[in-house]
């Protein structure tokens, strides 16, 4: 297979695999692109919870950005777990200073276990600051209520959501509807001109780790190849509800989904 992109992840790493940098590279590669890595944390954890976390230094995952995308300049880059303000400082001096276009956000703030992933002092800041710099943010339920300053109960409060996080200043949206109580599941996109709602069958299982860092890096990789940002939502969904109806039933909390499920093997090895 030939590469089709190449994408810069800066992201905290898990342990377990399932969700961070390692999902992100399983689904960059699985997808046909080539992977590029900055660690923002590291974490000790399994499908059970979070044990610890041990920040890198913000100086650190800059040059970690820099001096890898100097040497293989990315076509895109997707932003994971950043938990402290002075991180989200040094990413902004790494994307202005790297002009790249095509940047995906995904504004992790809690893990599956309910572990919090990022202080309050980062999130003001993340929220004057970053979302105006990247093309797509990514959130869950939870995370754009906190990011929207609103509750939402149903369709109609994910898209208020949506729309206030286009007056703060992102350029697109997409709500991920997992949370809600509903029988499908309804992700919501939204821009200052088109409004889609994608549906999804709900599949009844605990082995959902890591489904945004997932999403959020297929839909990096999709938009990198030349996709709209609206279809590499689509395409993105699509492949994260195949890997979740694959699942390798791993782990005995909430287990990871199979990131392999778009990959074909042709040849074979002796």
């Amino acid at each position: 297979m030939r590469i089709k992109s190449k994408i810069l992840i800066i992201a905290g790493s898990d342990s377990s695999g399932g969700a961070g940098i390692q999902a992100d590279i399983k689904t960059v590669t699985s997808l046909g692109s080539y992977a590029l890595t900055a660690i923002t944390a590291v974490t000790v954890q399994n499908t059970q919870g979070v044990k610890s976390i041990v920040a890198i230094p913000p100086s650190e995952i800059k040059n970690q950005i820099i001096y890898s995308a100097k040497d293989i300049k990315p076509d895109a880059i997707k932003i994971g777990m950043l938990h402290s303000r002075s991180v989200i400082k040094k990413v902004l001096e790494s994307l202005n200073q790297l002009k790249i276009k095509k940047v995906v956000l995904d504004p992790v703030m809690v893990a599956k276990g309910g572990a919090k992933l990022i202080d309050d002092k980062a999130i003001i800041f993340l929220k004057k600051n970053l979302i105006k710099k990247v093309s797509l943010i990514t959130p869950n339920i939870p995370e754009a209520e906190v990011l929207a300053g609103v509750k939402i109960k149903n369709k109609e409060d994910m898209i208020f959501a949506a729309n206030k996080l286009i007056n703060l200043g992102v350029k697109n949206v997409l709500i991920k509807g997992g949370h809600l109580k509903t029988e499908k599941v309804q992700d919501i996109f939204l821009n200052r001109a088109d409004l889609k709602i994608f549906n999804s069958p709900r599949f009844k299982t605990k082995n959902t780790h890591g489904t945004g860092c997932t999403l959020s890096s297929a839909i990096t990789t999709f938009f990198s190849c030349g996709k709209s940002i609206k279809k590499a939502c689509e395409l993105g969904i699509k492949y994260v509800n195949s890997a979740i109806l694959t699942n390798p039933k791993y782990g005995k909390g909430n287990g990871p989904i199979n990131h392999l499920n778009s990959i074909e093997i042709y040849k074979r090895f002796k």
